[in-house]
């Protein structure tokens, strides 16, 4: 089986969230949400204008927001913080370990801007760490979503999980093709094209990336397996063994530096359960710099060209 996925239009997953959390404020009157001086930028007006009780804009003061939100779990509210990547976890990891995650706080940290897509904003917000630094946290569910779509359904579904949250999406408009209904499965990789030859495990922008990629090395005559591993931590380990038993390599797709992220984990998977080669598309150890996302991305190797690339290496290493 091999599913066709088409792009409805170009849309920003920062506007899922915002969608997400507007829906949730009327469905849950629990749900709280904070934002340090971002509002616009997080797609939060819809909430705050409908729900100005249940909104807290607290300026420029990251750390206290963080604090602030640990604090109204205590009363039995469930706060939504808003904020750059770099912002929600560089700047604010003291707090998160300490209030948040050692407490076990039920707090959803939702993070807009993240990778090196924010773009002309350059290297000092361009967190390509943030994966790494949340997901070694004890007890983080740790979420990066590929489209529109899957961002509204996963923040609609991170309120019903009781616990911390780490919620990544990002600036740009970028192609929404997963089903509007969808039903979000916290832990549960999609898959989304079966192949034999080479999986390709790939989350958030580099999903879409990587379905392309598939697609081009149809036509030469390899065929890729490609999973949406949209929760980095639980990780879906069986359906990465499922597939690489099959396959017998793998290449992993992160807009994120290859140290501490999604192929860190995936590794880890592989090492302990089933070893094969495999190929890692993430920046290699290294800060961003200023230039459209595009051009970012091509430079970087965050694209589908460099997964075709990796997967005809991987495929060359059986």
């Amino acid at each position: 089986m091999t599913n066709t996925y088409i792009n409805t239009g170009s849309k920003d997953t920062r506007s899922g969230f915002g969608a997400g959390l507007e829906q949730l404020g009327n469905q849950n009157e629990k749900v709280v949400a904070l934002c340090a001086d971002l509002t616009g930028s997080l797609k939060m007006e819809e909430f705050r204008d409908q729900h100005p009780d249940r909104f807290f804009q607290v300026g420029i003061a990251e750390a206290n927001m963080i604090g602030i939100a640990a604090g109204l779990t205590v009363g039995g509210y469930i706060p939504f913080t808003g904020t750059f990547a770099n912002f929600s976890t560089g700047r604010v990891y003291d707090q998160i370990r300490q209030s948040v995650a050692y407490s076990g706080k039920n707090v959803k940290i939702c993070a807009s801007h993240a990778g090196i897509t924010l773009g002309e904003d350059g290297a000092t917000h361009q967190i390509l760490e943030d994966l790494g630094l949340m997901k070694m946290l004890p007890g983080m569910t740790v979420i990066n979503t590929c489209d529109f779509n899957q961002t509204k359904a996963a923040t609609i579904a991170i309120a019903e999980l009781h616990g911390p949250v780490y919620l990544r999406f990002g600036r740009p408009k970028v192609p929404n093709f997963t089903p509007d209904d969808q039903k979000f499965e916290i832990g549960k990789a999609v898959l989304l094209t079966e192949g034999t030859d080479v999986t390709i495990v790939a989350t958030g922008h580099l999903v879409w990336e990587a379905l392309e990629a598939a697609k081009s090395l149809k036509e030469q005559g390899i065929s890729a397996e490609v999973l949406n591993i949209h929760t980095i931590k639980p990780l879906d380990d069986d359906a990465i063994l499922s597939s690489v038993v099959k396959t017998g390599c793998l290449v992993s797709a992160e807009e994120h530096n290859f140290l501490g992220g999604l192929g860190e984990s995936v590794a880890r998977v592989l090492a302990l359960h089933h070893p094969v080669p495999q190929e890692f598309v993430a920046t290699n150890d290294t800060f961003g710099e200023s230039g459209t996302p595009e051009q970012l991305m091509e430079k970087y190797g965050l694209n589908a060209a460099s997964i075709e690339a990796k997967a005809k290496q991987v495929v060359n290493r059986k």
